[in-house]
């Protein structure tokens, strides 16, 4: 099977994915801006580079001509900018899979929140808006607290809760390049997550995270040490909400075949409330994180899903996956960590993987990476003791930097 598989160096990620689809017998052709390093030609049957990936209109024509008089079988993405390009360009050539219409319907988060309300499931009031005099009559009906953030962004870029008039006023210079935003209820509670790998909008493998603090919060205060936890257990009553209206959420868009991302809320109340939802894989490790919770290799068995709509792992749930992404006092290049050595010595058995930036490394961008300055992973099959591991790194493990 020959496969077109857009931006296989970026974000890090596709790269396991680029390896998943060699490794069940794909011929991949890669797409990108980028430059691929040695280790990662071994699984390209070829390179396009083009100037811009984020080009959508240059890159489907450059594909186009790159391909004339090639048999190509489909056209894949796991980038949330990407998605609709692999879609635009699986019509062009007349192929299966999603098409431009139902991916928008995961890209576009007022259609989105549309079809998901029109399909009779809760999810926060929303509105649509091109300007600022559009976001003050949202707003006026909607109330503060709000959201505002753009139509068809990805993670919590642009994204901001704002809960006075003063606060708006203060929010819009920073949102003048995006070209269309939605105004959106705010929902108080518990943000998860809902991951799935899908074969014809079936979930074949599910997984429920829990963040802590929610995900605005994560990208929104510098101080704190974002955990995610990934829930063993399926069956307890906080997350079976959530995960029925998830699977309601992929009948309603009509998901296909691939991996899935939704983010939901369980408040107060206990009711569930969809929040949006992407048609490819989470980012900031999620895919690890499931593959550590079940001993699988979710990069593979996409690629198998994606290419033979077949899934061979097993969903056994085996742990309690938690992971805490660290980010350094002060500014410059990181010059020293404490509690490491004596966190390690006492859960070392617990940790499976661990990447703090070590003394002499320049601190990353906390805003626009999630990995920070490096994080933890730990495991456990007690979600009690899995907790109380991620908050004991969260405040014993610092990094210190300047």
């Amino acid at each position: 099977m020959r496969v077109v598989f857009l931006s296989p160096t970026y974000p890090p990620e596709m790269r396991q994915f680029t390896r998943g689809l060699a490794e069940v017998g794909v011929e991949v052709l890669g797409v990108g801006d980028g430059v691929p390093d040695d280790e990662l030609r071994r699984y390209l049957a070829g390179y396009l580079q083009v100037p811009s990936i984020m080009d959508e209109d240059d890159v489907i024509a450059r594909v186009h001509a790159w391909l004339r008089g090639r048999e190509v079988d489909t056209v894949l993405a796991n980038w949330e900018p990407l998605v609709l390009t692999a879609a635009r360009l699986r019509e062009r050539f007349g192929m299966g899979g999603m098409s431009v219409d139902a991916v928008r319907g995961f890209r576009d988060k007022q259609l989105m929140k549309e079809r998901v309300a029109a399909a009779g499931l809760r999810v926060p009031r929303a509105v649509r808006v091109r300007s600022i005099k559009e976001v003050w009559a949202a707003i006026e009906d909607l109330g503060f607290p709000a959201i505002v953030k753009p139509i068809s962004g990805a993670g919590s870029a642009d994204t901001y809760k704002v809960e006075s008039a003063s606060e708006l006023e203060r929010v819009l210079p920073a949102m003048r390049h995006v070209e269309e935003a939605i105004c959106e209820e705010f929902v108080d509670g518990e943000e998860h997550t809902y991951d799935t790998v899908c074969i014809d909008g079936r979930p074949v493998y599910e997984s429920v995270t829990r963040y802590l603090p929610n995900a605005l919060q994560m990208r929104s205060i510098e101080a704190i040490s974002p955990m995610m936890l990934s829930v063993r257990d399926l069956t307890r009553p906080d997350v079976v909400d959530g995960i029925a209206l998830g699977r309601d959420v992929l009948r309603a868009l009509g998901m296909g075949d691939g991996m899935t991302h939704m983010e939901w809320f369980r408040t107060r109340t206990g009711e569930a409330v969809f929040g949006e939802i992407a048609c490819r894989p989470g980012g900031a490790c999620v895919v690890d994180q499931m593959n550590y919770t079940s001993d699988v290799d979710l990069f593979r068995e996409w690629a198998r899903v994606a290419t033979q709509r077949r899934f061979e792992a097993t969903t056994e749930r085996k742990y309690n996956v938690g992971i805490v992404f660290k980010r350094a006092h002060g500014q410059g290049r990181i010059q020293r960590i404490t509690g490491l050595h004596e966190y390690l010595a006492r859960h070392g058995r617990h940790v499976v993987e661990e990447t703090l930036l070590r003394p002499g490394t320049p601190r990353r961008d906390w805003k626009s990476t999630l990995l920070s300055d490096g994080y933890l992973v730990v495991r456990h099959p007690d979600w009690d003791a899995a907790m109380a591991l991620i908050e004991e790194a969260a405040t014993d493990i610092q990094l210190y930097a300047s």
